[in-house]
């Protein structure tokens, strides 16, 4: 049996918001616990949310079709009563501290395996975790970068500059970008709803900020932490955004204003 952690906290992002690096950051300190995205398999299918699960099902035959079939996986990897005592093992530094990494989009079917509503999450979290977690919310500005960035990911399954893009070429969909954009404002927007409901006053990061002055961000999520101060790593990955993010972004934007 694996015991409570001393300190549990969460990193609430959207996906592009530089979540990732974020939470990589903070495990290579070494202090900070190990921050991934234990909680980001479904109920329904075992895996983490395919493709065109970021999409409603009537959306148009043509978007879809540019994006990878859709997988099934074993649904009992989702069983909370199995794998949180590896989650917790493995996400916990030896001074106490867990880390997770939590979508939006799969925030409700976490809370639904913790048999809680989304009224009572920070209830659920503080039961599951022992004792009061704290949350760092990350966001990005641009939302048409960040949509860009995942309209390129879904297409290719590619989630960072290391990994295989198993020979496809993303294409540029405006269709596509837009609706991700939308998502993704949503989404920021019923975090910060979420917050204010559960008298949650979370950490918050952005993005471009982040990026400009990466380790004082660092420096900040440790202080809201009560960790103290810590050697601050260097940057454990690489952008993965590239010219054609940068065409696809102005693209998108002069469309936009065209009308």
């Amino acid at each position: 049996m694996v015991a409570s952690p001393r300190r549990a906290y969460f990193v609430c992002a959207t996906p592009r918001s530089g979540s990732t690096l974020l939470c990589r950051s903070l495990a290579e300190t070494g202090v900070a616990g190990r921050p991934e995205e234990f909680f980001e398999r479904l109920r329904h299918s075992g895996l983490p949310r395919e493709p065109r699960e970021y999409f409603p099902p009537d959306a148009d035959p043509k978007l879809l079709a540019l994006l990878p079939g859709t997988r099934m996986g074993d649904p009992a990897a989702a069983e909370l009563a199995r794998e949180l005592p590896r989650y917790l093992a493995e996400g916990t530094t030896p001074n106490g501290v867990f880390g997770a990494k939590l979508m939006w989009g799969y925030f409700g079917d976490l809370l639904a395996r913790l048999e809680a509503g989304r009224d009572d999450g920070r209830g659920a979290l503080h039961a599951a975790f022992g004792g009061e977690p704290a949350f760092v919310h990350v966001s990005r500005r641009d939302k048409v970068a960040q949509a860009v960035s995942l309209w390129r990911a879904v297409q290719t399954r590619a989630w960072s500059a290391d990994d295989d893009a198993n020979g496809v070429t993303p294409v540029y969909d405006a269709r596509g970008i837009g609706l991700l954009r939308d998502q993704l404002i949503a989404q920021d927007a019923a975090w910060e709803a979420w917050f204010a409901g559960q008298g949650v006053a979370p950490l918050r990061i952005d993005y471009e900020t982040f990026a400009s002055d990466y380790a004082a961000s660092i420096r900040r999520v440790l202080e809201h932490l009560g960790l103290g101060a810590a050697d601050i790593p260097p940057p454990p990955t690489r952008r993965q955004g590239d010219a054609r993010s940068d065409r696809w972004v102005g693209r998108f934007n002069d469309e936009k204003e065209l009308g």
